[in-house]
């Protein structure tokens, strides 16, 4: 369930951009270039919402997402939290920020420290805000956001390589729940497991959203499960946003050729759809973000190209063609020939509930 249409939105991200210098030489560094790993990225992100991010590796996808926590510090651009700029906020107003913008990262195997406890690992956002739980209570709400997470509260004297991958998931996602936030950066948070641990982590996520009333950004490679959480979805490509729209615009009704392609590749279940599909094939490799094509970024690899193309850098906006037209075609795509494609969709896979990786 999202917020009202009148509401301000809970997070706004405007012109984005992270670049990082390419130099030269050992004692004197010499500015050479830049990376673009994130090139001018817009999206909101309403109240109770789920936006999914989707793009190849190297898109600029987690950079996007170190941004929003503050891990990474924008090179231009404004991300506003309640209509506030927190790329501008130092000190103990950023910090109070950052209680309600929390992350869950990729790597459950990596992202929590070998040398820890359980209870320490959960515990430790406390440390750094004290006022969100006396000392004397820790310990049972350490064990409470366990049992929230589908783990036995007595594991909380434990240490991380006594859990299995998806375990140890579960585990970092009681972290980023111990500061009750209201907006949870979910980084590719299933690509490390397996597939069916990956259905119980999700339907965990779900039954978390409702029950605490959070907003997730979801990063993913994986368009079936981006399709199963997502209220709305954005397709970036060499850091940029390319389309947008809510998730049955973008999975039955894409507009954007790189959308269409990814949409194209992904396995369908059912031969006799899976015979009457257009499968897209993309040529060439995707550019350096050291240096990215003139133009449209996707140019180099579209069937589509033509002179404008190279010319023109194409507006994330409502195509003209379907502007006069209501229907699930109308919605933004960075592309100056834009035009629905239907596209057998992914099938929803049906996701077990219970059980403990």
């Amino acid at each position: 369930m999202t917020q009202a249409a009148t509401e301000p939105p809970l997070l706004e991200v405007s012109g984005l951009v992270k670049h990082f210098p390419l130099t030269q030489g050992i004692l004197f560094k010499k500015q050479v270039g830049a990376v673009k790993a994130v090139d001018g990225v817009d999206f909101r992100l309403d109240r109770g919402e789920t936006l999914g991010i989707v793009g190849e590796s190297g898109c600029g996808k987690s950079t996007v997402a170190k941004m929003l926590v503050n891990l990474e510090k924008p090179t231009e651009g404004a991300i506003k939290y309640k209509g506030e700029d927190i790329t501008r906020l130092s000190g103990k107003a950023l910090k109070a920020v950052r209680r309600n913008i929390q992350m869950v990262f990729q790597d459950p195997y990596t992202s929590l420290n070998p040398r820890m406890t359980v209870g320490d690992i959960i515990g430790e956002p406390y440390d750094i805000h004290p006022e969100v739980a006396p000392k004397g209570d820790r310990r049972r709400r350490v064990q409470e956001l366990l049992d929230v997470v589908g783990l036995n509260p007595e594991y909380i004297n434990r240490y991380p390589h006594q859990f299995s991958g998806g375990q140890r998931q579960r585990i970092g996602i009681a972290r980023g729940l111990a500061l009750r936030p209201e907006i949870i950066v979910a980084d590719e948070p299933v690509s490390a497991l397996d597939v069916s641990v990956q259905a119980q982590v999700i339907n965990l996520l779900d039954r978390l959203q409702a029950e605490f009333e959070l907003s997730y950004v979801f990063i993913a490679h994986d368009l079936s499960i981006v399709r199963h959480i997502s209220d709305r979805v954005g397709v970036m490509y060499l850091g940029r946003i390319v389309e947008t729209g809510k998730d049955v615009e973008i999975y039955d009704h894409p507009t954007h050729p790189y959308t269409q392609a990814l949409l194209s590749a992904v396995p369908v279940p059912d031969p006799e759809a899976r015979e009457h599909r257009e499968r897209i094939i993309l040529h060439g490799d995707v550019p350096s973000p050291a240096n990215v094509p003139s133009g449209c970024r996707f140019r180099t690899r579209c069937w589509k190209a033509q002179e404008r193309c190279t010319l023109e850098v194409p507006l994330l906006a409502v195509p003209a063609e379907f502007r006069l037209v209501e229907g699930p075609a109308a919605h933004d795509s960075a592309c100056h020939f834009a035009e629905e494609k239907q596209v057998v969709p992914p099938e929803e896979p049906e996701q077990p509930e219970g059980g403990t990786p």
